[in-house]
C-alpha cells in the first residue's frame, strides 16, 4: 500500500467529514476567544499563526510559540499556555488544565461564548 492509497482511505467517507467539522468548530471557538482578547478573529483560521496569537493571549511573546516544535517541551509549554490563558480570562487552574489543555475545543467554546472577560494579568 502506498501513501496515496492510505491518504484516500483516511480522508474518504466519514473520517474526512468528521475531521473537517471538528476543525471548523475549533476555529469558531478560537475566533471568539481571539476577538474577546482584541485580536482579529480571522487569525484563528491559519494553523501556525493561531498558535502564535494564542501564546500572545496567554501573555507571552509570540516567539515562544517556537517551543511547540521541541518534543517533551511542547507538552509542558502547552500546559503553561493553557493555565495562563485561563488566568487571563479569570478561570482557575483546574478549568485551564482539563478544558483548555486536554479538551481545548470545549474550553475555548466556554471562554469564547461565555461571560469571561479578557484581562491581561
Amino acid at each position: 500500500m502506498d501513501l496515496n492509497d492510505y491518504t484516500q482511505q483516511v480522508f474518504s467517507g466519514g473520517a474526512g467529514v468528521i475531521t473537517l467539522v471538528l476543525y471548523i468548530l475549533y476555529a469558531v471557538a478560537l475566533w471568539k476567544v481571539f476577538t474577546k482578547a482584541g485580536y482579529p478573529g480571522i487569525l484563528a483560521l491559519i494553523p501556525i499563526v493561531n498558535l502564535v496569537f494564542l501564546v500572545k493571549i496567554a501573555g507571552m511573546s509570540g516567539w515562544f510559540a517556537l517551543l511547540y516544535l521541541i518534543p517533551i517541551v511542547n507538552i509542558v509549554f502547552a500546559i503553561v499556555v493553557a493555565v495562563k490563558q485561563g488566568k487571563n480570562f479569570g478561570k482557575g487552574g483546574v478549568f485551564s488544565f482539563f478544558l483548555l489543555w486536554l479538551i481545548p475545543m470545549i474550553g475555548n467554546f466556554i471562554i469564547g461564548f461565555g461571560s469571561a472577560q479578557y484581562r491581561k494579568v
